[in-house]
């Protein structure tokens, strides 16, 4: 829908490469702070306006971490309020090509994915008027200095969008606090500064953060995680089993021989799911490991005679993997192993309700009373307590945030 008002800082960036501005010589703006303070949506309507205000017939680049999260993100909000402004789009999927034109002109907006080291290669070659980085506090620094360096048009700007992350980040050390020396508007943002957003949203945002996330996502702060990875996770946040009849089940796997293996029993009832049963192997503390063979009549056992809709398993873990394969009895899908991420999505669901821990898993419920951030520098947990921590991360992000594919519809009115 588009916005019936702007904040004074959204108006700021929606016009500062205007003539008239005060800010037009700057050669980027950078924008970080809350989620949902409006500052993606302005900033992408900003960008293809100075687009077209200073080209025509050129190239731009619009960057996320993925395509699909930058289509998500970005584009998709972006193209229905630009539809509403008069502009037409001609895409082209083959080559993660939007066309936009308006007036006689039209430009050409690539859309690219920074999500490794590997994506710099992606970008390589082109000659770009712009870029716009939605998130780029998650994306390498290799991929954003080569789009940077594919800017060579007169005139060209740059402009950056991301939520605070650790305090050393190199986006937050070489831009942010180097701005003056860049040449570059740092507008940083809040949830008031989105005057769309009621007091209600902002209290549920509140409610779903808790300790780095919180001060990073509601109070847009660039700070480091301390201390427990979950320090919401207390003794009364377990629940005992439900009274009831399952809709489905899921096991979620962090195998290991030398290392614990740790496997986790998942029920759904009521759009909620509990890890209600779990399996725990230490071999330190047994003294001797365990083989493939033997983990897996282990997963039967967990099991039991109930229908398993999925096995998730550490990508890691090939053999294991096979040996599911080779019995026939579960289907078994290879988990997503982006750690950070993985962590801030368990954390919304435990925080929102959508998964609850039993207090029949002992062993998870040790693991989040010890599992720990490492002591300064980049975000990264402590390598120990982990194994459930691990499993429980592995079913969050490959069921309770599988990917949809949904769309949006945005319904304007016409004056």
């Amino acid at each position: 829908m588009f916005p019936s008002e702007f904040s004074p800082k959204q108006m700021k960036l929606l016009t500062w490469w205007c003539q008239e501005s005060k800010y037009s010589d700057c050669d980027a703006v950078i924008c970080d702070g809350a989620v949902r303070s409006g500052k993606t949506l302005c900033m992408s309507i900003s960008f293809v306006s100075w687009a077209f205000y200073r080209f025509n017939n050129s190239s731009f680049a619009l960057c996320g971490k993925t395509i699909r999260s930058l289509k998500r993100n970005v584009v998709t909000p972006l193209t229905e309020i630009l539809k509403y402004m008069g502009f037409t789009f001609s895409e082209k999927l083959s080559q993660n090509l939007l066309e936009i034109s308006v007036n006689g002109k039209t430009n050409r907006f690539y859309l690219f994915g920074g999500k490794d080291e590997s994506s710099a290669s992606l970008i390589q070659g082109m000659t770009l008027c712009g870029v716009l980085f939605d998130e780029v506090a998650l994306m390498p620094k290799s991929f954003v200095e080569q789009a940077l360096a594919r800017c060579s048009v007169s005139g060209s700007k740059f402009w950056f969008n991301c939520n605070p992350e650790y305090p050393q980040h190199w986006f937050r050390t070489e831009w942010i606090l180097d701005r003056k020396k860049k040449n570059a508007l740092y507008l940083h943002f809040t949830m008031d500064d989105n005057p769309s957003l009621s007091e209600k949203m902002k209290q549920r945002y509140q409610s779903l953060y808790s300790g780095a996330f919180y001060e990073r996502f509601v109070l847009g702060k660039w700070v480091s995680a301390e201390g427990c990875v979950y320090p919401f996770m207390k003794e009364d946040s377990f629940v005992n089993v439900p009274e009831c009849s399952f809709q489905k089940y899921v096991i979620s796997c962090d195998y290991g021989t030398v290392n614990p293996a740790s496997f986790g029993l998942w029920g759904l009832y009521q759009n909620v799911w509990y890890r209600i049963e779990e399996y725990y192997y230490d071999s330190r503390k047994v003294g001797f490991q365990k083989t493939d063979e033997e983990h897996y009549q282990a997963l039967e056992t967990l099991a039991f005679n109930r229908k398993i809709d999925d096995v998730i398993v550490d990508p890691s873990a090939s053999s294991f993997i096979q040996t599911i394969k080779r019995h026939g009895k579960f289907h078994v899908s290879p988990a997503k192993n982006d750690v950070l991420d993985g962590i801030r999505k368990v954390s919304t669901a435990l925080k929102d309700g959508r998964i609850k821990i039993c207090n029949t898993c002992s062993d998870a419920m040790r693991e989040f009373s010890l599992y720990r951030w490492q002591s300064g520098g980049a975000d990264v947990p402590v390598k120990e307590n982990d194994h459930a921590m691990d499993d429980i991360r592995y079913f969050v992000s490959g069921v309770v945030f599988r990917p949809q594919h949904d769309f949006i519809v945005f319904a304007t009115k016409r004056f």
